[in-house]
């Protein structure tokens, strides 16, 4: 009885939350679905309450979590890390289901009514994952394999420093402008703004940049800034894949591994002809 008291309780607080997402979110569409799987909650928690004879008050932290997270990180990211917890809610139903056959009814709706809706849910954060994969992976393999080489080149802090914040605002600018017209030319997806694209591609490199130029302003030893890096750039990677592998039920290993290799690959390529360089040219600061 415990647990289907636990089963009420995330029933009406799941309400809640949908009901909340539906009355923040400006976008019809998502108005209709929110709703609709918010009635469904509902729905299922008069079911328990038949059973346990008991209200439940909903878990207000819960509901403040996923409702900071739809407004930071988008709703398809914050539903779907929400739904994640639905294997566990399987196993309850099965363990219940020959006492009570029709709990069976709302495990199948729980899940594919639920996955149905949120995957046509109109994510804006999404529609955009385009441009900020542009501006970030083209920041982390340009910019781990150039501040490598410049390491290894003038083993001086400051000087790659500088360097790397001149050339990543340079290029950020660039970037911007390619994303803006690779977007132009995509007219028959309503759903992007050229401006806004340019935006995402131009900002998610400069922070990127930012990011990854910080551990040479921030101390004198080269190499240590150099590990550092390194070290960020292997977070940037695993932060943005487990979200956009999330958001869009994606395999996070697959994609971890070939943007770390791709990044980590040309850093090391750029060490060597660094090296290269430092020893042919006598470059020394």
């Amino acid at each position: 009885m415990n647990r289907i008291v636990k089963q009420q309780q995330n029933e009406i607080t799941e309400y809640f939350i949908y009901a909340q997402l539906a009355e923040i979110s400006t976008d019809k569409k998502n108005i209709e679905i929110l709703n609709e799987i918010s009635n469904q909650e509902l729905n299922h928690y008069e079911f328990w309450k038949e059973i346990t004879k008991i209200e439940t008050k909903p878990n207000k932290w819960k509901i403040k979590k996923y409702i900071w997270l739809a407004k930071i990180f988008g709703l398809s990211f914050s539903l779907r890390l929400m739904e994640i917890g639905e294997g566990e809610a399987s196993k309850f139903y099965n363990s219940i289901a020959e006492k009570y056959p029709d709990s069976l009814t709302i495990q199948e709706e729980e899940l594919q009514h639920e996955q149905k809706l949120i995957g046509i849910l109109n994510d804006n954060r999404l529609n955009y994952a385009g441009s900020i994969v542009l501006g970030l992976n083209d920041a982390l393999v340009e910019f781990t394999g150039t501040l490598a080489g410049l390491t290894f080149a003038f083993s001086n802090n400051k000087v790659v420093g500088a360097t790397g914040l001149v050339m990543g605002f340079a290029a950020s600018l660039s970037m911007a402008a390619s994303g803006y017209l690779s977007s132009k030319e995509e007219e028959e997806n309503e759903k992007i703004n050229p401006i806004t694209a340019a935006a995402y591609t131009g900002v998610s490199y400069i922070l990127t940049v930012i990011f990854l130029v910080a551990p040479y302003l921030m101390q004198d030893n080269p190499y240590i800034a150099l590990g550092l890096m390194l070290f960020i750039t292997v977070l940037i990677i695993a932060g943005y894949t487990y979200y956009i592998s999330t958001a869009k039920i994606l395999s996070f290993k697959k994609r971890f591994i070939q943007m770390a290799v791709i990044s980590l690959g040309v850093a090391a390529i750029s060490f060597g002809i660094g090296t290269i360089i430092k020893q042919v040219f006598g470059v020394d600061f």
